[in-house]
């Protein structure tokens, strides 16, 4: 029978807080100005999954978190807090860790094809306005049912070109294709592939199994994202992060309530997956946070500012750690307390006033009882981690990421036949017909009866999908909720 886990120490006031494993899926916030201690607290928390056999992903924005694979015991504050905190003997130790990175520079690899981001988070990461997106949408619906595979952005930038030359082909079955939408994804294609992106586009794309291990002796795998880079390009962070949630809502089975998560997400700096985000993916946003708990995944939000998230997010965030925040001006103050309101009262603490005098690892915390009730907000101090503050020298990630398991499965670029090269092959064959036949069409190189160049093309393409990834429906439904939101076919 398994045994189930008992409550995980988190901080500590005038009595220990605990959170509950049963209660950690129903999501939690941590929240706090900068250098208030937001990032041990996201630390400790990993670590308290991982010890009871939680998988965890994370993005390591500073760079700062790569010391998790090893015993702490390094940091004079971390021996200070001990003491302080009455904890002795504190068993320093390391955690399992898979280094992951989208640039394949600091951890393994992690790519996505074009066809399962679908045009919604892909259009996000363009950069593109409603009329450009309902283009790109129109380009991947043409892909689809044509039997073409779009799984890097060359096949991405291939298919456009095709549809954008031959819109008067498509016209009657799929709208109006402008010239300049066109235009505008390709250049937008371009910018992704000069910050980079384009190395995440391909294949093998990253299997969710590979974020839900355990190693031998039973502890969670912390996956951590390497970020320090990503964050140059926001818009890439926060619509990969975002696509990761809405495959695990796609793919993972219904636990229900179970002792313990499958897995907790981490998503640092969170406002930057609102910024600007269209209502509908907004409101797509909120329905994947409350329904994929029910898949036992909890999400954890950390950001500086409670307001930095909308109040239907917010309000299904049960467990939260709020460090200080500033109130230097009127609208800080207004921010404060709004933060303060979001607490269940407790009439001996003076929360507002409290959350401008916390200290440095200190914390407003609240977490939710067996019966699913927030407590009632307790001033306290965060644990210390057990693992080692000290971020690993370049020699020592590069040993961990050698003895993973995953080792040289993503590292290894796969590139398949796809949209490209079916296009680049029937334009090639096209030129050479026309050659043969004496000229281009309209000038004696068109038999009479022959099919369109078009219909000719698309025709063969429908050929390629028998060795790929599945029929058309399947290519559809692996994109998730998020992929598919501006709509499509029924099938």
């Amino acid at each position: 029978m398994r045994e189930t886990p008992g409550p995980l120490p988190i901080a500590k006031g005038k009595k220990e807080i605990a959170l509950l494993p049963g209660m950690a899926n129903r999501h939690g916030l941590i929240a706090g100005a900068t250098g208030t201690g937001k990032t041990v607290t996201l630390r400790v928390l990993a670590e308290r999954f991982s010890a009871i056999g939680v998988p965890v992903f994370l993005a390591d924005v500073k760079g700062d978190l790569s010391g998790i694979p090893r015993a702490g015991g390094d940091n004079p504050k971390v021996v200070e807090r001990v003491a302080k905190l009455g904890l002795a003997p504190f068993a320093y130790e390391g955690y399992p860790v898979t280094f992951w990175d989208l640039f394949g520079e600091q951890g393994h690899p992690v790519r996505a094809t074009v066809s399962e981001m679908g045009p919604l988070l892909l259009g996000r990461i363009l950069n593109l306005n409603d009329i450009q997106g309902g283009v790109l949408t129109m380009i991947f619906r043409i892909a689809d049912d044509n039997g073409l595979l779009l799984l890097d952005l060359k096949d991405l930038r291939e298919m456009a070109r095709f549809v954008g030359e031959n819109a008067g082909q498509f016209r009657t079955e799929y709208g109006n294709v402008s010239a300049a939408s066109v235009g505008a994804i390709q250049r937008g294609l371009l910018t992704v592939e000069e910050q980079g992106g384009d190395r995440f586009f391909g294949e093998p794309a990253l299997d969710l199994q590979d974020l839900l291990q355990t190693d031998p002796a039973g502890k969670g795998m912390i996956n951590i994202l390497a970020a320090s880079r990503l964050m140059t390009s926001p818009a890439l962070y926060a619509t990969f992060l975002l696509y990761l949630l809405s495959e695990l809502f796609e793919r993972l089975p219904e636990v229900g309530d179970p002792d313990k998560p499958s897995l907790v997400f981490f998503f640092d700096e969170a406002h930057l997956l609102f910024a600007d985000a269209p209502k509908p993916l907004e409101q797509k946003i909120e329905q994947v946070v409350r329904l994929i708990r029910s898949k036992g995944v909890g999400v954890y939000f950390v950001t500086q500012n409670p307001l930095d998230l909308p109040e239907t997010v917010l309000g299904q965030l049960g467990n939260r750690v709020q460090h200080a925040l500033r109130a230097f001006t009127p609208g800080d103050q207004k921010a404060v307390k709004a933060a303060a309101d979001t607490f269940r009262e407790n009439p001996k603490l003076d929360v507002v006033k409290a959350i401008t005098e916390l200290g440095v690892g200190e914390a407003l915390v609240s977490v939710l009882d067996p019966m699913g009730t927030p407590t009632v907000v307790e001033r306290a101090f965060v644990l210390p981690p057990r693992s080692r503050l000290t971020p690993l020298s370049p020699e020592e990630r590069a040993q961990v990421v050698r003895e993973s398991v995953l080792h040289g499965h993503y590292e290894r670029v796969v590139d398949r036949e796809s949209a490209y090269e079916k296009l680049k092959e029937k334009a090639a064959q096209r030129g050479a017909a026309e050659t043969a036949g004496g000229g281009a069409p309209g000038q004696g190189g068109q038999a009479e009866g022959k099919p369109s160049q078009t219909g000719v093309l698309l025709g063969a393409m429908v050929k390629s999908a028998a060795h790929a990834i599945g029929s058309q429906l399947g290519r559809q439904i692996i994109r998730g909720v998020l992929g598919s939101i501006l709509g499509g076919r029924g099938r």
